[in-house]
């Protein structure tokens, strides 16, 4: 402590009177006879920052020369696909066949895109915004080693929308996403490009993030199977982050195969991110051999299982009938499987929103203001220089869902200490809640149901909204993650599966998909898996269409009796 009680250099910025003025901000003071002491101690702890601001910062280093970035470039306009589905092209070669035994890894040959949040060294990333300058990671994520180590080829990163801060796919800076079934209707966010590309048949799959529904709500409006895994499953390293708790990347695949094979590829510990340090090693996961010996080609493949029905998932205030008709036909279908299907009820579902909000808008707003901090992982150094300090012409850039996370998180600092802690003890009560009904999982789990089903989302892809004013930009994703958020709050795995077409809800001769939501208890990925592939691979959902005249008489004959 010695050290610290030097005399300030003429050097230091630091000056007379500094540490009054940063406490008069929070209505604090420090006594006169005290003021010399404290500005000594300010200014030593400046010099540390110095000191530490000038070492080279530690990033693990990409193999640049195994895996070579060919072709960096921002799409032409020929290049686009679904509106501006892409941020960047290029091409990344995943591993080869090893020469030695002749084994493919397991990606091989699969198309691959990446989010863009997710850090690719050398290409530029925009995350949705144009607040400030691309700024050019100098380092891979974790998924990117790992899905390149698989075997696949990274084509290219998709748009996301800003900041990641919105469900809707028309809130991206660099421009508005089309869901690939119909244009005009939204392909969900904040994973938007992903889910077209998959949805639309252009890419394999897509890794996305989720902190909300960001995978699983553009899966389940452009009818793709999208997981997001139990929280730290998947190593965060390298990826953008919302909030350190609500964090998770997944996959958004075309079939439940893909999405196992990527999960394989993805899961375990990385020796860096604290989120995973309750994950098994890296390469142990065998989620896809486990599908391919599972028996589906009986009558009743999934015998043995049970399965709720969440009374909590419908009778939203948004919910559409059709949707819901849907999701409880793809039940029954489960129940046809083999599984004994009953209504189970958790009435803590219905809180999620709530802390998930209040969660998101403190840690989100810490996020944007650069004050993050207080996990081990990697910290994107680069993208928070590239981005702050704010100035009231980049602010103004942002988009309104940005600004209003950061208006609603220091309104609720200030004014609700303790706010955030009380929303992360409530949401594991909530978690608790489903543990109580699910079998396995941990946390003293010992529930009845292997599995909780419910609509991915209550509607099926809604019109673009309207950049006219802040409340045109929420519209159309007002009530979209009503079934979704509280799984980021509670860390369960859950998976989007598409289940058929029901009509969009302003014109019914337009058919669009509905996701069906498959729930359970912590490190449950492959009861999941397993239900989600029996239904797959007996039904095909691209054949079941509410808008059919077949099934609109006897959605008619259901209102008429009032069973629906």
């Amino acid at each position: 402590m010695s050290v610290l009680f030097t005399e300030v250099g003429e050097s230091n910025p630091v000056k007379k009177g500094e540490a009054e003025k940063l406490l008069a901000e929070i209505g604090c003071e420090i006594a006169p006879c005290d003021s010399d002491d404290y500005h000594v101690l300010l200014a030593a702890v400046h010099d540390c920052a110095e000191q530490l601001e000038a070492m080279p910062d530690y990033q693990p280093m990409p193999d640049r020369k195994r895996y070579p970035r060919e072709n960096i470039r921002l799409p032409s306009e020929s290049e686009q696909e679904f509106g501006t589905a892409w941020a960047h092209k290029f091409l990344i070669r995943g591993a080869a066949a090893s020469s030695s035994s002749g084994s493919r890894p397991p990606l091989t040959g699969k198309k691959v895109t990446l989010k863009d949040c997710i850090a690719v060294a050398d290409v530029p990333q925009f995350y949705g915004s144009d607040a400030f300058p691309a700024w050019t990671p100098s380092t891979d994520a974790t998924v990117v080693t790992r899905v390149l180590d698989a075997g696949a080829d990274v084509h290219g990163t998709c748009v996301c929308e800003a900041f990641c801060n919105s469900t809707s796919s028309f809130t991206s800076a660099q421009g508005t996403i089309e869901n690939p079934h119909r244009p005009g209707y939204s392909a969900g966010g904040s994973t938007s490009g992903g889910g077209a590309l998959v949805g639309g048949g252009v890419m394999d799959i897509a890794i996305g993030t989720d902190q909300g529904g960001s995978i699983r709500v553009p899966s389940s409006l452009c009818g793709c199977v999208g997981f997001k895994p139990t929280h730290g499953l998947v190593p965060y390293t390298g990826i953008t982050s919302g909030d350190f708790i609500d964090d998770h990347a997944g996959p958004i695949a075309k079939t439940v195969l893909d999405a196992a094979a990527c999960l394989d590829a993805l899961a375990g510990y990385d020796g860096i991110d604290d989120r995973s340090l309750g994950a098994a090693a890296h390469g142990t996961y065998k989620f896809y051999k486990s599908l391919q010996d599972f028996d589906t080609t009986t009558d009743r493949p999934l015998a043995g299982y049970k399965i709720g029905l969440l009374k909590e998932g419908f009778g939203h205030s948004i919910s559409q009938s059709e949707v819901e008709t849907l999701v409880r036909s793809a039940a029954d279908k489960l129940a046809e499987l083999g599984a004994t299907v009953e209504e189970v009820s958790v009435p803590e579902h219905l809180h999620g929103s709530l802390i998930w909000t209040i969660q998101q808008r403190i840690a989100g707003a810490a996020g944007v203001l650069g004050t993050a901090h207080g996990r081990r992982g990697l910290y994107l150094t680069e993208f928070e220089h590239a981005r702050l300090p704010w100035t009231a012409d980049n602010f103004h850039k942002l988009f309104p869902s940005t600004k209003n996370t950061v208006i609603n998180g220091m309104y609720l600092s200030k004014n609700f200490p303790g706010l955030y802690g009380k929303s992360v003890n409530v949401g594991r009560q909530i978690r608790d809640a489903y543990l109580s009904k699910l079998s396995g999982g941990g946390g003293g789990a010992g529930g009845q149901f292997d599995l909780i089903v419910m609509p991915t989302v209550p509607v099926v892809a809604p019109r673009h909204g309207t950049r006219d004013s802040p409340r045109t930009c929420f519209a159309p994703s007002i009530g979209l993650t009503s079934n979704t958020a509280v799984f980021n709050v509670t860390g369960l795995p859950a998976l989007t599966l598409p289940v058929g077409f029901a009509p969009a809800q302003d014109d019914r001769s337009v058919a669009l998909p509905v996701g069906m939501q498959i729930v359970g208890g912590l490190w449950q990925e492959d009861k999941i898996l397993k239900a989600a592939y029996a239904w797959e691979s007996k039904h095909d959902w691209r054949q079941i269409n509410l808008t059919s005249q077949a099934v609109l008489k006897c959605f008619d004959m259901s209102l008429r009796f009032g069973t629906i």
